[in-house]
């Protein structure tokens, strides 16, 4: 019996010895889990570029000032209540009162008292009016190099067909006109055609604009730097960010890579059949360069990349593929959105070759900068406007008293001069 008692001791043992003796809990069980390797972990952990994050967070600034212009714009008088304003400011994507953000701004807001109405009312500066007519003024201008974008970006896809309504949602980042559909497109009937569903097909095919971005890169680096055809062939330009941290063996793989063949962008896509997936990555890694090279200002949001992704058979994780590969892109996470850079076209914040379109949104992005600066300068500008205009007003009606005093003085002369003959004749 004594015996028995022992066994079932041992092998029914009580809670609280259970509690005791066993190893493992349920908190100890958690740290030993294998950390997950994601995109959304790699996302946080990725080497911040600080220059380009400020500048992303002024280019946030800057949208939201041209989506109240939207609002505003839609108005009769290009103008609208502050009032009105504040139930609209949630379509913009304000987080704060209307009033204090038209009064963070002077130099592109301006607000007054209606005449009429006696309500408080909000407009446009001239120098932003200015600014946004002269950026229609030069994308305008630039109508060709529009259509030989469009014919590239038609080049690179698959089927030489794109989506209307995608490149009307990237047509600000590609630098075409808010009515590109009727104002470019019925102009060259040869190089274009529109069908159903809002597809827009390419006609013909231009061997001399089959040439990437990066091809001119690579025979620049081949004349300048002496490199062997072997090392620029298939290379793209690597710059990684200040303070990255490069793992162990991270050279040898990027040096193989970088050596890899590929399909280039402007190849026909259906001829050509990759079943190794470092060159597939390769081929999208070209896509994407190729398409962010043909943007105003070398970046993109990348939801508006994922509508592309079936046009240009880029059949992989957008936002995966941006992060394996931090020397050559950038992704922003500042603004509510995420942003992918070109980070060879970078340098300090500023894009190293600027065109027309960037030079006018420059222009616009500095009011922003200069927010409530210099207001002080502005005001004695328009109170000297105003003296000078009144002074000018002031010396205009003396000068006129004047020629009047004068002319009366001559008149004086005459008749005395006409009375003093006229008595000599006598």
């Amino acid at each position: 019996m004594l015996r028995t008692s022992v066994l079932q001791k041992v092998s029914s043992p009580t809670l609280n010895e259970m509690c005791c003796f066993v190893p493992f809990d349920c908190s100890i069980q958690k740290r030993w889990k294998k950390p997950v390797d994601s995109a959304q972990t790699r996302l946080e952990n990725r080497t911040r570029d600080l220059k380009l994050d400020k500048l992303m967070n002024q280019l946030k600034k800057l949208r939201l000032v041209m989506g109240v212009h939207e609002l505003m714009a839609k108005r009769r008088g290009h103008y609208t209540s502050v009032q009105l304003l504040s139930r609209w400011k949630h379509m913009v994507g304000l987080n704060t009162e209307i009033g204090d953000f038209l009064h963070k701004y002077p130099h592109i807001f301006e607000t007054y008292i209606h005449p009429v109405k006696k309500n408080l009312c909000c407009k446009l500066s001239q120098k932003m009016i200015d600014l946004i007519a002269e950026e229609a003024r030069v994308i305008r201008a630039s109508e060709f190099t529009v259509v030989q974008r469009l014919r590239k970006l038609l080049m690179m896809s698959t089927l030489g067909t794109l989506n209307l309504h995608a490149l009307w949602l990237s047509r600000r980042e590609l630098g075409l006109p808010d009515d590109f559909r009727d104002s470019v497109i019925p102009k060259y009937p040869d190089c274009f055609r529109v069908e159903l569903p809002d597809t827009l097909v390419h006609i013909s095919r231009d061997a001399s604009l089959a040439e990437a971005e990066i091809e001119k890169w690579r025979e620049k680096e081949y004349r300048e730097k002496w490199l062997g055809e072997h090392e620029t062939k298939y290379a793209f330009p690597i710059q990684f960010p200040t303070g990255f941290k490069i793992e162990k063996g991270s050279r040898e793989r990027l040096k193989n890579w970088q050596m890899l063949p590929y399909a280039k962008p402007y190849e026909k896509k259906h001829v050509i059949r990759i079943r190794n997936v470092l060159r597939f990555e390769k081929c999208a890694v070209g896509i994407l360069h190729e398409f962010l090279s043909l943007t105003m200002e070398k970046m993109v949001e990348v939801e508006r990349l994922s509508h592309f992704s079936r046009d240009f058979s880029m059949e992989v994780n957008v936002r995966e593929l941006i992060l394996k590969h931090p020397g050559i892109f950038y992704i922003s996470t500042k603004g509510s959105t995420q942003t992918v850079f070109l980070r060879e076209a970078y340098s300090k914040g500023c894009l190293i070759e600027p065109n027309p379109v960037y030079a006018v949104r420059r222009k616009m992005l500095d009011l922003v900068w200069l927010g409530c600066r210099n207001t002080n300068q502005k005001r004695r500008l328009e109170q000297h406007d105003e003296r000078c205009d009144k002074e000018y007003i002031g010396d205009m009606v003396a000068q006129m008293a004047e020629c009047h005093d004068e002319e009366h003085i001559m008149e004086d002369l005459c008749s005395s001069s006409l009375h003093s003959d006229e008595e000599g004749e006598e």
